[in-house]
């Protein structure tokens, strides 16, 4: 039995797949602990996964919750201060998980992308680790945007020039996280290190995002694995029993996730675009609605709101999702086969949306788009056989394996063996299947509307 050490953003939706991770290799005989500071406790809901406080001198009791309002209204200088915040978390990472894997007799790291300490402090401690990537993969490539770019893929000169000009401002953007980056990885004895990409294991990179759903890549690592979506067998936050649901009526799907759940106003265009096409619309706003506004929403049609949903089994019975475009929500869509409407806020959410456009599975629009317009996407999706088509296409080049037992196994063999995991080393029942490309549909077969998805 060894011991594993999750080090990952105290974000609910890393949290969740990476617990699902948790809890394949705890099935396996192993032990987890994830490392965070103390208000990072209540992300952790599996009972069985333990969990190490680190970091209480700069990060007390209530300091997580100042994080969350920066990231649930990422614009003009809260960027800013949000980027200031998570260079200082990852300070606090490095200078206290050393002792604290030492303490806890850690044997290897699993280390979210998104969280540059883990693999830092992993190989400084010679310790083997594995990235998972919960968010779109931070892996760089010449020719391809940027994650938190809204670029749709190209290939002229003219988007070349534009992703490399992008790719430079990120990264003067980025610069106080990409100091502290530096400075611990020279502190730690490693070559130097200034970014996210610059912190990934060389043993095994696990990823939600399914190589089919991606942007064409041609450097794609031999030791990275699209294992699919990392998922617990009950769902997110089961409720007992189903939407009601009318023959004549659509039924919608919408949540903005768990950081963005208290945008009432986006979610009274959105009832109004469903009442204005007879649709039924289930809205889950993740506990950032007061009862009052979600009254105020059911009153604009006919409209169910509630806190959370059983997110797996409502996209199973939805006609169309229309969500900000997290990975998490995204990639149930596809496996359950339902159109998506991205509606992007922040962060790589524009990127998701980028791809959705790209491959047709669905259709992305503005965060300022009124209802008409809202109604008008909605109406596409509904109408047009080819979403759930091109849906199919992609879901069939899923892993046919549960993501996280098979992300388990890989996880399992690179810490016992020190050895990078490719599919040539892995086991038939372990390699993950290697997707051909989706085509993208025809220019002529949809909307020009990515440029609009930037927050």
């Amino acid at each position: 039995m060894s011991h594993y050490a999750i080090v990952a953003p105290a974000l609910y939706s890393h949290f969740q797949a990476l617990q699902a991770l948790a809890g394949a290799l705890i099935a396996r005989g192993h032990r987890v602990t994830v490392f965070h500071q103390i208000d990072a406790r209540a992300l952790v809901t599996d009972a069985r996964i333990g969990f190490a406080a680190v970091g209480g001198d700069t990060h007390p009791a209530g300091a997580l919750a100042r994080t969350h309002r920066l990231a649930a209204n990422p614009s003009g200088l809260a960027i800013r201060r949000l980027i200031a915040d998570m260079a200082a978390t990852t300070d606090m990472l490095c200078r206290t998980l050393p002792a604290a894997f030492q303490r806890f007799g850690i044997d290897g790291v699993i280390a979210d992308q998104m969280e540059a300490a883990g693999g830092l402090v992993a190989e400084g401690l010679n310790l083997p680790f594995v990235s998972v990537a919960c968010a779109l993969p931070v892996e760089r490539e010449a020719g391809l945007p940027l994650p938190v770019m809204p670029f749709r893929y190209a290939a002229d000169a003219r988007s070349l020039k534009m992703y490399a000009a992008s790719e430079t401002i990120y990264d003067r953007l980025m610069r106080p996280h990409a100091r502290v980056i530096a400075a611990h990885a020279e502190a730690l004895g490693l070559t130097p290190r200034r970014a996210l990409h610059d912190c990934l294991s060389p043993l095994a990179r696990l990823s939600q995002m399914p190589a089919a759903l991606d942007f064409p890549r041609r450097d794609w690592p031999a030791h990275g694995h699209t294992v699919g979506p990392l998922r617990t067998p009950t769902g997110e936050r089961p409720r007992a029993g189903k939407w009601p649901a009318e023959p004549k009526r659509p039924l919608v799907f919408a949540s903005l996730g768990t950081l963005q759940g208290h945008r009432y106003r986006l979610f009274a265009r959105i009832a109004r675009a469903c009442r204005r096409l007879g649709a039924t619309l289930v809205i889950a706003h993740c506990g950032g609605l007061s009862p009052e506004r979600a009254a105020r929403l059911e009153r604009l049609g006919t409209t169910f709101v509630t806190d959370f949903a059983d997110q797996r089994a409502t996209l199973a019975q939805a006609d169309a999702v229309i969500t900000h475009g997290g990975l998490n929500t995204v990639v149930d869509a596809i496996v359950a086969d339902t159109p998506i409407l991205v509606i992007p806020l922040a962060f790589d959410q524009p990127g998701v949306a980028a791809r959705v456009a790209y491959h047709g599975v669905g259709e992305t629009l503005s965060r300022f788009a009124g209802h008409r317009r809202i109604a008008g996407a909605l109406a596409a999706l509904l109408a047009s056989p080819s979403y759930r088509q091109r849906l199919a296409a992609v879901r069939r080049e899923l892993t046919p394996a549960d993501g996280a037992t098979q992300a388990a196994a890989i996880v399992e063999r690179a810490i016992a063996t020190g050895r990078p995991q490719t599919n040539a080393t892995l086991r038939p029942e372990e390699t993950p299947m290697t997707p051909a490309r989706v085509p993208s549909r025809p220019a002529a077969d949809r909307q020009d509307v990515a440029a609009e998805s930037a927050p």
